[in-house]
Order: C-alpha cells, then structure tokens, then sequence
C-alpha cells in the first residue's frame, strides 16, 4: 500500500516528504494513525494551494473515511439509502477538522475530529428532518422542552404545567407554547393514512377534516340581525315573515294584508333599509 522509497517521493515532486499512499481509503486504521500525525505535520508548513499541499489534504481526507462510517454508524437506524447522505456529510465535518486542526493542541487527530463529523451530522438532521421549516431558535427549544418536560415528569410523577416549563427552562410560558406547537412540525402524515384501530381498515385521516360550510358565514349576521329584528312593529315582522319564510309574493302578501302591492313593496323596502343600516352600525 505504502510506498516508502524516498528517491521515487522525491523524484515526482509531487509527494515530497510524505510516504505515497497508493489507495488511502484501503489504509488500517492502526496505521491510519500514525500516517495521519505525519501529513498533518508536513501539511502544516505546505503552502496551501501547492500541488504537495492537495495530495497531503485529500490522502487524509480519504484516509480518514473510516473514522466518518464509525462516527455515522451511532445513526445507522436512518436506513442504508439515508446511510450513504450522512457520511458525505459527515466528510464535511472531517474537512473542516482537518483544516482547522493544530498541532499546538497535542491531542489526537481523532478526539479533535469526531465532535467536526457528529456535528455536521446532527446539523443536516436539524436542518432536514423536519416535516415543515420552523425557526432554529425553536428547533432547539423543542429539544430543551423535551429534555425538561421528562426531568420534571420524573420529578414530580405527573405531566409537568407550562408556568413550570417555563420557570425550568427560563423561558417564557408564550414562548414554551410556541415551542410545543413548533414541535408538531417535526413528523407529517398523509392525508390518505389510515387511522389504527379502525374496524373496517379503510378510513383515513382525510374523513375527520371538516370542509368548509358556506352557511357558517351566515351565523354571525342571523346573531346580530335578531335584536333589529325584534324592535320591529308587529306589522313589519309579519311582511318579514311572509315574504322570506313563507315565500309569498308581494302580491300575495297585499291581499293578506288588505293593501296594494305597491305598498307592501314601500314597507318592505323601508324595513330591510333599517336593518342593513342597524347591521352595519353594529360591525
């Protein structure tokens, strides 16, 4: 794998100072170690942009591949076709350790490097995961209230209130509601979804969403318009009556009534102009 002949390093200019790395990917771990404290050594005094600095970069990029799979494998409950998403970002996090990685610290590449990848992972699931985008303020939250809401059940052998959420977490009790509700944006379900315990199997979530009524818009204006209605003479409650319950005729209504239908039309026009005036007085 490793081929260590420094006149053949020298020679190609390319690798100089640094053993060539045939297949880094295929590198031992135990050896992995070792190569990678050499090439972050040699790469600290490369000048960046160099030929010698991109082959001593992406060997241990490549090299340390494996770290990113060990590190990816805690989440490896996300399912193989997710697997593959979550260590390219994983890489991500091993990049920037890389880049970022001082000799100075005298610590292990490794120590220094897992927390880079684990939290670019735990990033792309926070900024992926959710089923509708919320602010990250309060995707955090809903973690802290998750985290509180347990400690407080556990403690108080109950479902916590939101005053002593919000007294626990030093939050707001506006603002530990706002971050229950944030949290029903993190899973969706399809409309077409069956409900569980459904005797005949077949009904589906969208069977227990109301659709709209048009009628309801009406219930406002029947609420205001009764006591108008009610501070009518009898007379003008019976046209009323006759004219919008029974369906009569203006006509119809004069005979009733003993007068013209040219009149019933003047008290009928003079009633519904005092209501449309009383409902627009009290909106």
């Amino acid at each position: 794998m490793i081929a260590a002949t420094a006149s053949r390093t020298e020679a190609d200019g390319k690798t100089a100072g640094l053993p060539e790395v045939t297949d880094p990917r295929t590198v031992a771990p135990k050896d992995a170690r070792q190569l990678t404290k050499a090439f972050l050594e040699r790469l600290a005094v490369l000048e960046e942009g160099t030929p010698q600095y991109q082959y001593a970069r992406n060997t241990l990029i490549e090299m340390n591949t494996s770290l990113v799979r060990y590190a990816a494998g805690r989440f490896r409950s996300r399912g193989a076709e997710e697997m593959e998403d979550i260590v390219q970002v994983g890489t991500i996090g091993l990049i920037k350790a890389i880049d970022r990685f001082e000799l100075s610290r005298e610590v292990e590449f490794t120590s220094f490097a897992i927390p880079y990848i684990v939290g670019e992972i735990k990033r792309f699931f926070r900024d992926t995961s959710w089923a509708v985008h919320v602010p990250r303020r309060l995707q955090e939250a809903r973690v802290e209230l998750a985290r509180a809401t347990e400690e407080l059940r556990s403690r108080l052998g109950r479902t916590p209130t939101v005053r002593e959420l919000a007294e626990l977490m030093s939050l707001s009790e506006e603002e530990v509601i706002e971050a229950r509700m944030a949290s029903n944006g993190y899973n969706s379900s399809s409309l077409d979804a069956t409900i569980g315990g459904e005797p005949d199997g077949e009904t589906v979530l969208s069977d227990f969403i109301g659709a709209e009524d048009p009628a309801m818009g009406l219930v406002e204006d029947f609420h205001a318009l009764a006591p108008l209605i009610a501070e009518l003479g009898e007379r003008d409650r019976q046209i009323l009556h006759m004219r919008f319950v029974e369906e009569l005729t203006q006509a119809q209504i004069g005979e009733r009534l003993g007068c013209s239908q040219m009149h019933v039309s003047r008290l009928l026009s003079r009633t519904l102009k005092r209501l449309r005036e009383g409902m627009l007085t009290t909106r």
